[in-house]
């Protein structure tokens, strides 16, 4: 059995029988494009979304967030400073001030708090370093008291006389000196817990 081929027609039509052809629209994304510097539409439909399947890329983790160690290093940098800070306002006024107390902790939870997240270490921690602030604060006020009664130097006194203004502190030290650790102590924790909401 022989089949009937077409005969060639002459020019480039003629080298493909179908290039002349039309074919349905719908068939050709490219049949009904939009004019030169238009937008082209969306393709509905063209890449159906998948079940599970993500929109895009997500989004990266809020930074510093639940990090122990930020939230740590914030913590001992807010303590020392607070300490220094409570230290020179008892040796100025000469008297333990309780909202520097409360004070004292809550800047040392809300470092610790917004540095560090949500991790549970980080409000004990912050609470163990405010009693630890205070109780510093507490001993450079009663050096600045004692050096300008004994007309010498702060430094000399605070580090080369330690223990000398450790005694002065226990001599002076009543109820209301632990009231403040627990008020100081009581502020970290709650303030580094509200910091990491």
């Amino acid at each position: 059995m022989s089949q009937s081929v077409p005969p060639p027609q002459s020019g480039p039509a003629g080298a493909n029988p179908y290039a002349q052809q039309p074919g349905p629209a719908g068939a050709n994304p490219y049949a009904q494009q939009p004019p030169a510097g238009a937008p082209y539409p969306p393709q509905q439909g063209a890449y159906p979304q998948q079940p599970g399947a993500f929109a895009g890329p997500p989004a990266p983790p809020a930074p510093g967030r639940n990090n122990l160690v930020l939230g740590l290093v914030a913590a001992v940098v807010a303590a020392v400073a607070t300490a220094a800070l409570y230290g020179v306002v008892i040796g100025a006024t000469k008297h333990e001030i309780g909202y520097a107390a409360v004070g004292v902790g809550f800047v040392i939870g809300l470092a610790a708090g917004k540095a560090g997240g949500r991790n549970p270490v980080l409000p004990v921690v912050s609470a163990v370093l405010a009693l630890g602030s205070v109780y510093i604060g507490q001993l450079v006020g009663e050096a600045m008291i004692g050096a300008k009664a004994l007309n010498v130097g702060f430094s000399e006194l605070f580090f080369q006389h330690f223990s000398v203004v450790q005694e002065a502190w226990k001599q002076d030290a009543d109820p209301l000196t632990f009231l403040f650790f627990a008020i100081a102590a009581f502020a970290a924790f709650s303030g580094a817990r509200k910091a990491a909401a």
